[in-house]
C-alpha cells in the first residue's frame, strides 16, 4: 500500500501551500499517526514564516521533523496531536503528542511520541510544547516560595509560565502586557495583571516573553536589586539594544537565557526531554489552560492562517488547525 499525506510548506514570506507527498513505509519501531489537531506557535513559527531565522541559527533552530531548509521552502511546526494507527501494541489507537509540522499523516519513531492522558482534551494537548517551554523557564528562574514575580508578555508562553508560577506557595504573580484585553485572560488564569506603562517594580524574578526589545527593557526595569531576569523570548534576526549602563550593574541583576532545546543544568540529573514532555501533558489535566485556546481553522485554511500569523493579525492566543475528526472509539 502506498501511503500519502498532505503537508503544509512555507514557500516565501507569509506564503505557503499544501502539498501531497509519499510517506515511508513504517518500520517495526515506527508509528503511523493520523493527525487530529496541530497548533500554530505565535513565537518561533511566526519568525520562520517571516524568514527571520538568522543564518547562524539555521541548524540549531531546525524542528525535530522539519523538511527543507531555512528560509524556504520549509515544512515547519512542532505541535501535533493525533491517533497512532499502527505501531507497537501499547500505542495503537491511543492519542499521542508529537513535535511534528502541519501534516495530516506522518511516520515517526515510536520513541518520538508521547501518549496524551485520557482526561486531557485533544485541543488542549497541543499546548504540550508550550507548557514544556514554561516548565524549562521555571527551572531556569529558580523561583522560591513568597517571591514577587512579573511575567512580561501575555502570549501563550507567558500565560503558561504565569499559571505554573502561581502554583508556587506564596508567590505574587503579575502578568504584564501592552494589550488591556489580556487583563481578562490573567483573571481567568488566577494571576494579577498590569499594563506595561504602569507595571509595579521591585520584583524578585522577572520573566520576559513578549518577543520584543521594548519588553526586555521593561523586564530589566521591573526587577529589584539582586533579581533574576529570565529571557524566554527568541528574537530571530532582530538585534536588541539594552540599557546595561545606569543602574544595571549597581543592582547586580542576573540576566539569563532560557531555551527549551536543552534541559537546564540543575535539572539534568533527573529529567530528560521525554520526561519533561510527559510532565507537560500531565500538567495539562488542569482545565485552566483552556483559556489559552482561541480560534480554530481547518487544514485547507493554513495558507491564510500563516499569512495572518506573519502579518501579526492572527487574533487570540493559541490558534489550532483541525486535520481530522476524532473517532469516539479512540482514547479521548
Amino acid at each position: 500500500m502506498v501511503l500519502e499525506a498532505r503537508a503544509f510548506w512555507l514557500t516565501g514570506p507569509g506564503r505557503g501551500e499544501l502539498r501531497m507527498e509519499r510517506l515511508p513505509d513504517p518500520g517495526p519501531d515506527d508509528v503511523l499517526v493520523r493527525t487530529l489537531v496541530t497548533g500554530v506557535s505565535r513565537g518561533t513559527e511566526a519568525l520562520v514564516a517571516r524568514g527571520a531565522v538568522p543564518a547562524s541559527e539555521h541548524t540549531r533552530m531546525r524542528a525535530p521533523f522539519q523538511a527543507g531548509d531555512f528560509p524556504w521552502p520549509v515544512k515547519y511546526g512542532y505541535l501535533a496531536v493525533g491517533v497512532a494507527e499502527c505501531g507497537p501494541a501499547a500505542l495503537r489507537g491511543r492519542r499521542v503528542f508529537v513535535l511534528h509540522p502541519h501534516q495530516d499523516r506522518f511516520v515517526v519513531p515510536a520513541s518520538a511520541v508521547t501518549v496524551v492522558p485520557d482526561d486531557v482534551p485533544t485541543r488542549r494537548a497541543v499546548l504540550a510544547g508550550i507548557v514544556e517551554t514554561a516548565v524549562t523557564v521555571l527551572w531556569d528562574a529558580g523561583v522560591m516560595a513568597g517571591d514577587r514575580v512579573a511575567v512580561v508578555g501575555a502570549g501563550p508562553v507567558g500565560c503558561c509560565v504565569a499559571v505554573l508560577l502561581a502554583r508556587t506557595p506564596g508567590t505574587r504573580v503579575t502578568l504584564v502586557d501592552v494589550d488591556p484585553a489580556r487583563a481578562s485572560v490573567a483573571t481567568a488564569l488566577g494571576v494579577g495583571f498590569a499594563l506595561a506603562a504602569g507595571a509595579p517594580r521591585e520584583h524578585d524574578v522577572v520573566v520576559h516573553a513578549s518577543g520584543t526589545a521594548e519588553g526586555l527593557r521593561l523586564a530589566l526595569d521591573l526587577a529589584a536589586a539582586d533579581a533574576t531576569v529570565v529571557e524566554a523570548s527568541w528574537h530571530g534576526d532582530r538585534e536588541v539594544c539594552l540599557p546595561l549602563g545606569g543602574a544595571f550593574h549597581a543592582r547586580r541583576l542576573d540576566l539569563r537565557s532560557s531555551q527549551v532545546g536543552t534541559i537546564p543544568p540543575g535539572a539534568r540529573r533527573r529529567w530528560d526531554p521525554a520526561g519533561r514532555r510527559a510532565l507537560a501533558l500531565d500538567l495539562l489535566r488542569d482545565s485552566v489552560f483552556d483559556h489559552l485556546l482561541a480560534g480554530e481553522s481547518v487544514a485547507e485554511e493554513l495558507p491564510d492562517v500563516v499569512r495572518r500569523l506573519a502579518a501579526g493579525t492572527l487574533p487570540g492566543l493559541m490558534h489550532t488547525v483541525r486535520h481530522a475528526r476524532e473517532d469516539p472509539s479512540c482514547s479521548a
